[in-house]
């Protein structure tokens, strides 16, 4: 029987078969999670002309320097400024400007005195008033968002690697970008594998089981930034196999993703048709949950063939499907860096690089972690009811109450 293989060399040796792909240009609208691949900087001062931040007055400050509510300063109106428009008149001294929000302030005004501190809050009326009485002094500058306050001509704005946030497309918006270079999402062929799995919604006869891998799969590819195609359940057969994996090769994935049938057992026949149709390794990797693991390509496709077990296969996903995602969208194909909580209860495994579901709580004095649930492969609940993935290094068996265990965040 072959040795286990650390789970290190099992991503390195998955990861070297994986390229950044070219990239392309997308709309800006459906960028949201892809990595840009291209430097975005200011083509214009932003805002690209001085402008209030308050609905009110805009003035010389100088004017208003003894304003108060008992003797407030009253300035001739002479001008109205709605936001949308730009003003040329300039303002003189004993002049203002009534000002909205957002509206560019007019040459030889230095502030703005919000509504709030005159005679004329609210605004209630759309006939501009011959004069206003301020009741506060003011300061040069005081809610004037300045030419280039935010970003100024030829300034980066967004550099290349960076994954596209909501705000980001707000930013690139605000300067008049509508499309963007971007590596593509990847687009990623599944399966389940098996006679005796079920769709959800069927009826569920005698021996059956509802398949619970090929939802939970699609959710983690579409999680992660890819296109999933699921394409249902590869049937122990060998001609439909052939025929299930070669309507998936049409869909042009980056890899084709399977869970079960890639083992040692009489039915399972996944493993024999990839290896007829191109090369396949089966792995025996040091870790716990998910030690089988099938890597190789389908006429000249990778192909990755994950545990039936569920938790396996989420756990497999995790942790060698992830690293190849993140590497395909352009980021750097490296897990997570772990954190680390100290253990409430002490925690057992067999030696292999463990990754145990846990519930991980903030307390005052740090992270604290417990065990959640049954450990057991198939046990669906306790992986929905934990918020971690507690990780035990190869080698170490047991780790006592007290001391520090490293986790990842899976909720």
């Amino acid at each position: 029987m072959d040795s286990l293989i650390s789970v290190k060399e099992a991503q390195e040796r998955i990861l070297q078969y994986f390229q950044v792909p070219p990239a392309e240009t997308v709309p800006l609208e459906h960028s949201l999670a892809l990595v840009l691949a291209e430097d975005i900087t200011a083509p214009f001062d932003l805002p690209s002309f001085n402008n209030s931040s308050m609905d009110g007055f805009a003035l010389h400050s100088e004017d208003v320097q003894s304003a108060s509510p008992e003797q407030p300063v009253i300035l001739k109106i002479v001008q109205d400024i709605p936001a949308g428009t730009f003003p040329v008149t300039p303002i003189h001294r004993g002049e203002a400007a009534r000002i909205m929000t957002g509206a560019p302030v007019p040459p030889g005004a230095d502030c703005v005195v919000p509504v709030e501190h005159t005679d004329a809050y609210p605004f209630s009326q759309t006939a501009l008033p011959g004069e206003v009485r301020i009741f506060a002094p003011a300061h040069p500058g005081q809610y004037v968002r300045r030419k280039g306050q935010d970003l100024q001509a030829g300034e980066p704005i967004i550099r290349s690697g960076t994954q596209i946030t909501p705000q980001d497309i707000g930013l690139l918006a605000s300067v008049g970008k509508t499309e963007v270079r971007v590596f593509p999402r990847p687009r990623v062929v599944l399966f389940s594998s098996g006679n005796e799995i079920v769709p959800p919604g069927q009826p569920l006869e005698p021996g059956k089981i509802y398949d619970s891998n090929l939802p939970m799969l699609t959710a983690l590819l579409k999680a992660h930034g890819a296109l999933a195609i699921p394409l249902g359940v590869l049937r122990d057969d060998p001609e439909e196999i052939l025929q299930s994996l070669e309507q998936g090769i049409e869909h042009h994935p980056a890899f084709i993703l399977t869970s079960a049938g890639v083992s040692v057992g009489t039915y399972d026949f996944v493993r024999r048709v990839v290896e007829e149709n191109g090369t396949l390794n089966f792995w025996r990797v040091n870790m716990r949950p998910g030690k089988p693991l099938a890597f190789g390509l389908f006429k000249n496709i990778p192909f990755i063939g994950l545990p039936g077990n569920p938790v396996s296969s989420f756990v497999g996903f995790t942790v060698f499907v992830v690293p190849i995602l993140k590497k395909l969208s352009g980021l750097p194909p490296t897990p997570p860096p772990p954190q680390t909580a100290i253990l409430e209860e002490a925690i057992e495994s067999d030696g292999r690089e463990s990754y145990l579901r846990g519930n991980v709580t903030l307390t005052p004095t740090g992270y604290r972690a417990k065990l959640e649930g049954h450990q057991g492969s198939g046990n669906l609940t306790s992986l929905s009811k934990a918020n971690a993935l507690l990780i035990l290094p190869s080698g170490v068996k047991s780790l006592p109450a007290g001391t520090e265990v490293n986790f990842w965040f899976i909720r």
